[in-house]
């Protein structure tokens, strides 16, 4: 069954769980760096520029942020590693990611993003083994794959794949190479 991606809807914004939305839709987290491409990457599903919000700035997100988008529920999570915010804020956000994917009853899979350009980080490499601890299922979704040649996508790729184990799937949001490979594995984690 397709997803109606024009039904779609900014829900609420939470920091801990007495703000999440009661309902019973599946849920899918974005997981992923400071700015690596969360929000443009739920925009690029939806085929909607402005759905999300984007900054060029990274730490932008600093709540959970809950879209339904038809019968599923998009879960875009702060962002791990450096970001442009007080180190407080910072510190919260672990607890608050930790929380959300260690105890969210409607969560059926994550979409795990890395920068393509960029080795993954000890941060990536911590979160990977976490949701492979956890057995939650998941998928590695390299970001950013219009900002290097096409010639390097599979160095790059490999490079991802010999750090975290996992062959990542190459997106761009400006492209939106890889958008429909995305939207049939969500559709098979909600099966």
């Amino acid at each position: 069954m397709a997803l109606n991606l024009h039904d779609a809807e900014f829900l609420t914004s939470a920091v801990n769980a007495k703000g999440y939305p009661k309902h019973d839709l599946k849920e899918i987290a974005l997981v992923g760096r400071s700015n690596v491409g969360k929000s443009s990457l739920i925009n690029a599903l939806v085929g909607r520029r402005k759905f999300a919000r984007t900054s060029n700035q990274p730490g932008r997100t600093q709540t959970i942020n809950f879209y339904r988008v038809d019968s599923l529920c998009l879960v875009d999570l702060p962002g791990y590693g450096y970001a442009k915010v007080p180190e407080g804020v910072r510190k919260q956000w672990g607890p608050m990611i930790e929380g959300y994917l260690s105890s969210r009853a409607n969560l059926v899979g994550v979409l795990h993003l890395v920068d393509v350009r960029h080795k993954p980080t000890a941060d990536d490499q911590t979160m990977n083994s976490w949701l492979r601890e956890m057995d939650m299922p998941h998928v590695l979704i390299a970001t950013k794959a219009d900002k290097i040649s096409r010639g390097k996508h599979g160095k790059h790729a490999k490079v991802i794949r010999e750090t975290l184990g996992i062959d990542p799937v190459l997106f761009s949001a400006e492209t939106r190479q890889g958008r429909d490979q995305i939207l049939t594995l969500v559709q098979q984690m909600m099966a």
